[in-house]
């Protein structure tokens, strides 16, 4: 089915506002995209097909760290630093979700000072609500958004918790991970899959007496990348130590970003890890339309206590029970 966007005067006037760079126009966009209005769902969908051809021309780069790291400092910094080169950035931070009310516990937006305030910056925080890898299940279209608004560079910041936290790689060009230094104890928890993952590492908080404690984290990272590899055959991830409080080592940061850019981009590379990101997202989508049909149609809905419970109780086996739920799926 092809979906004509101007049937929708609504997303028609939207899509005209987000191509003239308004950001109060791109902020209603990318509400939009976020609610689970069925009629809202219906309209962003138009909207994100009108601006695709718009899309595609930002840098995209994914921030994760562990809690405390300073992942939000970080790209205040990081951000203020292209802004003053020139560049657009566009920041969707995720915050934690509230398990009883869904909304974000943390203010991403306030502790982003500089680029809070930064006319050629626009800051998103979004609850995470409860998705796999702390980022929004709407991240995907509000980059699309942003790109089409003119923001050459998207920053996502994840919550840097969850087993799939790593799913952001799924949906960026660059993967930065940060650590702080004493490298030895978060060795110890780091998980295999963010490395694994990991563009670059960076070590925070390399100022002063914690210089040299940042310098041997940053040596522990460099073995531990030796031995687990990279994800792509043609770039080597570097390890590198920065303070995102004075600044230090922020321009060599987005030095080695462009160059992965580059590199990725000369062999075609960045290309297909985005054509694999779309067929990736489309699953994903798929999948999330099923469980919500799934638990919003009251036959559906009325059948799944029973389930539970049988396979809870032992007396049905978990694939059986789904068996049972995709007869009614009708698939």
């Amino acid at each position: 089915m092809v979906i004509r966007a101007e049937s929708s005067p609504d997303t028609a006037r939207l899509a005209r506002g987000i191509r003239a760079g308004e950001r109060a126009v791109l902020a209603r966009a990318i509400t939009l995209v976020e609610s689970r209005r069925t009629d809202h769902q219906r309209a962003a969908r138009l909207l994100v097909q009108d601006l695709l051809p718009d899309t595609g021309g930002g840098v995209r780069v994914g921030i994760t760290g562990t809690p405390g790291v300073g992942k939000s400092t970080t790209i205040d910094a990081l951000g203020s630093f292209l802004t003053e080169k020139g560049r657009k950035v566009a920041v969707l931070a995720v915050d934690p979700s509230s398990t009883r009310t869904g909304g974000s516990i943390l203010a991403d937006k306030t502790r982003m000072a500089r680029l809070g305030a930064d006319p050629d910056a626009f800051v998103r925080p979004s609850p995470s609500s409860g998705t796999l890898g702390g980022v929004a299940a709407k991240t995907r279209e509000s980059m699309l958004l942003c790109e089409a608004a003119g923001y050459d560079t998207i920053l996502v910041e994840t919550v840097g918790t969850g087993q799939s936290e790593t799913v952001v790689a799924d949906m960026t060009d660059f993967f930065l991970v940060l650590m702080l230094p004493g490298a030895g104890d978060e060795l110890q928890g780091l998980k295999k899959g963010v490395i694994e993952h990991a563009d670059m590492i960076a070590i925070n908080k390399a100022e002063g007496d914690n210089r040299p404690r940042a310098q041997a984290a940053a040596a522990e990272y460099r073995a531990a990348l030796h031995i687990l590899g990279s994800r792509s055959p043609h770039w080597s991830p570097p390890v590198v130590t920065y303070s995102a409080i004075t600044g230090e080592g922020i321009a060599q940061l987005w030095e080695n970003v462009l160059s992965h850019h580059t590199r990725m981009t000369e062999i075609g590379e960045l290309a297909a890890r985005r054509r694999q990101q779309q067929v990736k997202w489309m699953w994903a989508m798929l999948e999330e339309r099923m469980t919500a049909r799934l638990r919003s149609d009251p036959a559906l809905r009325a059948k799944l206590p029973r389930l539970e419970a049988a396979v809870a109780d032992g007396r049905m086996s978990a694939s059986l029970a789904v068996e049972e739920l995709a007869e009614a799926l009708g698939i």
